[in-house]
This record gives structure tokens, C-alpha cells and sequence, in this order.
């Protein structure tokens, strides 16, 4: 069983803020939810309750005692892709899918461990470099059929660009997101067919007994793997800023990520500026009238790369 107050304030926040009413609702039936799943599939609760924005993670034990997690998430367009990588990377770099509800949305999922991420390596050198090992391997898979393509988000990205840039305060600001809105229309052309993590920085890395360390919660796009590069540059960015150089970090990640997955440096640079572009676009959306600091670092760092 799962009880109401275990169901964590942040996931609750998060369906609440990102979803309305229809989120409310399904955060309310959450504990019916698993309770219905524990007991069709025959799992026993083995752990604390574990969650992100968009996820209930629960420890759990099969019926032939393997220890796996079931995560519970309200079905959309996103669990739908996430699914199609988890099936077409079948394990190799990434978490293992055991079983799923195509109806509830639920996963049974290998148990990793979860109180361990990349983010706990103090060398950042070493960690990019396992990210990057972990990144190369994920995007050397074709995509398969039935994701979102980098091409269709692209165009519809430029589209919003003209209205978007006049709700920014600063003149620098504005001729920063024009000039990523350049780059972009000169790679929309050819976006790539590669499948896409979308979102591997370091606490999206668990340590493993399978394999030292393995990705999980993907969010699967078609496209180019330069689009795939901004989580990584922007990893456990506090301490990038408090180290004080935070453009010889940022160029030295990107020159690693380049490197190990053979990736041309001018288009990743693009491709990265795409990303930038995509999260300030989100942000004007949510009502922020300034590029965020680390973006206009970011871009900064990749003038001649």
C-alpha cells in the first residue's frame, strides 16, 4: 500500500503547477493507483518512496524475488516516447524496462542505485567522461518509428522567436536569442535521425551492479546528437560557477563530449545553441524577461568551437 502522506509534496507541486486540475486529480487516485499495481503484479514494497517532477518511484521486490522499482506516471505523450527508447535501447547504457501498463502508464524498471548518481564523482573530468561514454552509445541507435522529430520542434521554435524576443528586457538578451534562432534556421534543414536521450546530466546517471553506471529517464527525440549536449555542459552548474572559471569548464566538457562521440564541433555548437534557444523560449513562456545566466555562459563558451 501507499499511504497519502507518502506521496511527496514536490511530485504533487509539479502535477499541480504543470497540469491543473487534471494533475490534481491524478495525484489524488496516485495511492489507489499503486496500491491496484503492487497487487496485480505481484510486488512487495522494499523501500522508501523515491520521486522526481514527474514520477513515483517505489523499491520494489517481483514475485520471483528479483528486485526491480515500479514507477508510476500519468500517461501522455511522454511516457509514451519514453517506452519506445526504453524498448529500442533495450539496456545497453540505459535502465531495463521489465514490464509496463500501456492503459496506467506503469514501468517496472531494474533497480539501480538510487542514492548514488554521477554527480557524487568529485572529478569532473572522470564524470563527463563516463557521461560521455554513456551519451555515445545511446545515440549510435537509429531511431525508431513513432517519436517526435528535431526538425518539427525546430520549425515550430523559430516560429515563436519574433513574438518571444519582445518580451525580453535587456537589447543583449534579444541579440543573443536572435543569434541562436540563426544558427538554428541553418541546421533545420538536415536535423538528424539519431535517438535522442534528451535530458542526461548527471543525476540522470545511476551507479549499477550490470554495469558501473547506466542512464535512466529519457525523454526519446529523433534528431541530431549535437541537441543532446546541453544537460551535460550544464551539470552541477553551482559548482562550475563556484570554481570561478566556469567558460574553461563549460569548453572543456563540450571539447570532451565532441571528442568521444565523433560529433562535428561547428554543427554541435549549433545544435547546443538550439538548446539554449528551446529553454529561453520556455522561460518567456513561463514570464521570465531575462535570458537565464548559465545559458548566456553556455553560449559564451562555444564562440569559435
Amino acid at each position: 500500500m501507499l499511504a497519502v502522506h507518502e506521496v511527496p509534496q514536490r511530485l504533487s507541486q509539479s502535477y499541480a503547477t504543470s497540469f491543473g486540475e487534471e494533475g490534481r486529480a491524478w495525484i489524488a487516485g496516485l495511492p489507489a493507483l499503486a496500491a491496484e499495481t503492487l497487487e496485480r503484479w505481484e510486488l512487495r514494497r522494499d523501500g522508501a518512496v523515491r520521486s522526481g517532477k514527474a514520477s513515483l518511484v517505489l523499491p520494489v521486490v517481483r514475485h520471483d524475488g528479483t528486485r526491480a522499482v515500479l514507477r508510476l506516471q500519468m500517461p501522455r505523450e511522454e511516457t509514451a516516447a519514453a517506452l519506445i527508447g526504453l524498448r529500442t535501447w533495450n539496456g545497453g547504457a540505459m535502465v531495463r524496462l521489465l514490464e509496463h501498463d500501456p492503459v496506467s502508464g506503469g514501468m517496472i524498471l531494474e533497480r539501480l542505485d538510487g542514492a548514488r548518481t554521477l554527480a557524487s564523482v568529485d572529478d569532473d573530468d572522470v564524470a563527463m567522461g563516463v557521461l560521455a561514454g554513456l551519451l555515445a552509445r545511446l545515440v549510435a541507435v537509429p531511431a525508431p518509428q513513432g517519436l517526435r522529430g528535431l526538425g518539427d520542434i525546430a520549425a515550430a521554435m523559430l516560429e515563436q522567436v519574433p513574438q518571444a524576443v519582445t518580451h525580453l528586457v535587456d537589447p543583449a538578451d534579444r541579440l543573443l536569442l536572435s543569434g541562436w534562432a540563426s544558427a538554428v534556421a541553418e541546421l533545420a534543414e538536415d536535423p538528424g535521425d539519431r535517438l535522442l536521450h534528451w535530458d542526461l546530466h548527471y543525476d540522470n546517471v545511476l551507479a549499477a551492479e550490470r554495469e558501473p553506471w547506466i542512464a535512466i529517464d529519457p525523454e526519446p527525440l529523433v534528431g541530431d546528437p549535437g541537441f543532446d549536449l546541453w544537460p551535460a555542459l550544464d551539470s552541477r552548474w553551482e559548482d562550475v560557477v563556484a570554481k570561478g572559471e566556469p567558460l574553461r569548464v563549460v569548453r572543456r566538457r563540450f571539447d570532451l563530449l565532441t571528442d568521444v562521440l565523433g560529433l562535428d564541433r561547428e554543427r554541435a555548437a549549433g545544435w547546443t545553441l538550439g538548446r539554449l534557444l528551446q529553454n529561453a523560449l520556455w522561460d518567456i513562456e513561463d514570464g521570465e524577461p531575462r535570458l537565464a545566466p548559465s545559458a548566456v555562459v553556455i553560449a559564451e563558451s562555444l564562440n569559435d568551437r
